[in-house]
């Protein structure tokens, strides 16, 4: 299977907990009536609601919501630790619903690792035996599990402290352990719960930025679950918000920010830094390069309504700029485009943030937009970063206001 491949896949999955979960409770929901009406009228417990979500090789999908949304329960079909109602779960062409015994024990072990929010580490082992403690389980010989063990307290930081007590570590730390634990199996698919919950927020950051560097190595298949939208929005290739057993949107951290398809997902992003989320690639405008031979009243024309034009060498890297102040400026002092053009301009890469060129921005100087050979493929007008900030902020209000009338 190569990279991008769809490896998991959730399908018209209901989960209804009660003591007849297929009987009246299931023919309610499929009738299309709500969490609560369905526990007021049978006393069962709708866990999910016709759930449909794929998870691509390689990505981090991040699955979000409140307390009681279902997101806990999804993820927990897909190594079966909870039995569906009705629908399939597909993994890697498993259809893992019908597996039991040995058969799901198996593969349990070889395609998915789980850590959870509470590290559930064994108090009386080392940290290299807790990491290593499922590949015993799996009867690997204790030279190898060590050895499996150690690169993956490696990844983690942690194996200068593989012989600790896991009492010695802090909690970051532990958490460390458990997603170790998690790697030294070498799975391709981990399950992560609320994994970083327990954490104090810095070290829940540290975590997050591990994680990632660590998926930057290994490029595992990673679902991860969490109640945290900015922790969503900051690791998720993809990011499915549930809401009483419901998926309500699934898109990237831009789609869901920019583009929230429901009043409910605008309340969640409307305290989100947007431009810690949105790139620039989102707004940058196609460019037009000038040559510094140009005549300047045919430069300025050909600017258009943008901020500026770039000079770019015989490579296409962007060496000047003209600016619409300065080619007025110049033009009625009847210089030149060469009087026009200046060399104090910002680059920078299509992925960043918006953030990360605030700064930059507040010159009023147009941004080069460069790929990785130094090439110019953008235009960012400082002007464009803050007229999208304030069009989803706008896009929030309103939804706000249809809520509220």
């Amino acid at each position: 299977m190569s990279s991008g491949d769809e490896i998991i896949r959730v399908e018209e999955v209901y989960k209804i907990f009660g003591p007849q979960p297929r009987g009246r409770a299931f023919d309610l929901v499929r009738a299309g009536l709500k969490k609560n009406e369905v526990h007021d009228r049978t006393g069962h417990v709708v866990g999910l609601n016709n759930v449909n979500f794929s998870v691509k090789q390689g990505e981090i999908f991040v699955v979000m919501g409140l307390s009681g949304s279902g997101k806990s329960t999804a993820i927990r079909t897909v190594n079966k630790l909870l039995d569906t109602t009705h629908g399939q779960v597909v993994v890697d062409g498993t259809d893992v619903q019908k597996l039991d015994g040995k058969a799901l024990q198996s593969f349990r072990r070889t395609m998915t690792g789980m850590v959870f929010q509470h590290f559930a580490l064994f108090p009386h082992r080392s940290v290299i035996d807790n990491v290593g403690y499922g590949l015993k389980v799996q009867g690997v010989s204790k030279s190898k599990r060590d050895a499996a063990s150690l690169k993956a307290l490696a990844l983690t930081g942690l194996d200068s402290y593989a012989s600790y007590a896991p009492s010695q570590l802090s909690g970051g730390m532990q958490q460390r352990v458990g997603l170790a634990r998690a790697l030294a199996a070498d799975p391709p698919i981990l399950l992560m719960d609320e994994a970083f919950s327990a954490l104090d927020p810095l070290i829940r950051r540290q975590m997050q930025d591990e994680m990632m560097d660590i998926q930057n190595q290994l490029h595992k298949t990673i679902l991860f679950i969490t109640h945290d939208l900015n922790e969503a929005l900051r690791i998720g290739d993809r990011v499915c918000i549930m809401k009483d057993g419901e998926v309500v949107q699934i898109g990237t951290p831009e789609e869901i920010l920019t583009q929230p398809a429901t009043g409910y997902v605008a309340e969640f992003v409307q305290d989100v830094d947007q431009g810690r989320v949105i790139e620039v690639r989102e707004i940058m405008v196609t460019p037009s390069p000038i040559s510094s031979g140009d005549a300047l009243s045919s430069a300025m024309s050909a600017l258009g309504d943008r901020a500026g034009a770039f000079c770019c060498d015989t490579d296409g890297k962007p060496t000047q700029v003209l600016t619409t102040g300065d080619g007025i400026r110049v033009s009625g002092m009847g210089g030149t485009l060469t009087d026009a053009l200046r060399d104090d301009f910002a680059v920078c890469g299509q992925n960043q943030t918006l953030n990360e060129v605030y700064a930059a921005a507040g010159k009023g100087i147009p941004i080069a937009v460069v790929d990785d050979n130094g090439v110019l493929i953008g235009n960012l007008d400082p002007r464009h970063i803050m007229e999208e900030m304030g069009r989803v902020e706008s896009l929030i209000d309103n939804f706000e206001r249809e809520v509220f009338m």
